[in-house]
């Protein structure tokens, strides 16, 4: 009588994983209440301002900024626990989709007039350098650890041999 083996466990994250796992979620979460309170406040001061197409250029940015700044986090969380070399080709892709797709909104909405541009132009700056202020703030505080101990010897240093 044979047995099946057990499937094994994927291995327990590391005390690093766990911390960049942290950073770029935290990075999300901040852009995410970003976007909301700019959205609110932007479509608010965007009808005071130019009225109805001051309210879709507010839209329109804050969608701009979720597809700049958003594609950019989840690349970061979805492949950090991977290659260097994985890693920056599916940032590098991700940066080249998100210009393929913001040139080409910007081409298609260059002759309408429903919105206004200069909300649309407002909205994304405070959105992209919020956004890009908000992820420094997220990676400034991370606590990532540079050197994991070694395993089952937490007092061990490199270069010396356990007793």
């Amino acid at each position: 009588m044979t047995t099946d083996p057990q499937p094994s466990a994927a291995p327990a994250p590391t005390a690093t994983e766990v911390a960049t796992d942290a950073v770029f979620r935290t990075a999300l979460r901040d852009m995410l209440v970003l976007l909301g309170v700019t959205a609110v406040l932007g479509v608010g001061v965007g009808v005071l301002v130019a009225g109805t197409p001051g309210a879709w250029g507010a839209l329109i940015g804050v969608g701009l900024v979720l597809v700049f700044s958003g594609t950019t986090i989840l690349s970061m969380l979805r492949t950090a626990h991977s290659d260097p070399q994985v890693t920056a080709a599916v940032v590098l892709g991700a940066w080249l989709g998100k210009i393929v797709v913001v040139i080409a909104l910007l081409a298609v909405l260059r002759g309408m007039d429903f919105y206004s541009r200069g909300v649309l132009a407002v909205v994304v700056a405070v959105g992209v350098i919020g956004s890009a202020l908000l992820d420094f703030r997220a990676v400034s505080r991370g606590r990532v650890p540079y050197v994991e101990p070694a395993a089952g010897n937490a007092d061990s240093r490199p270069g010396q041999s356990a007793p």
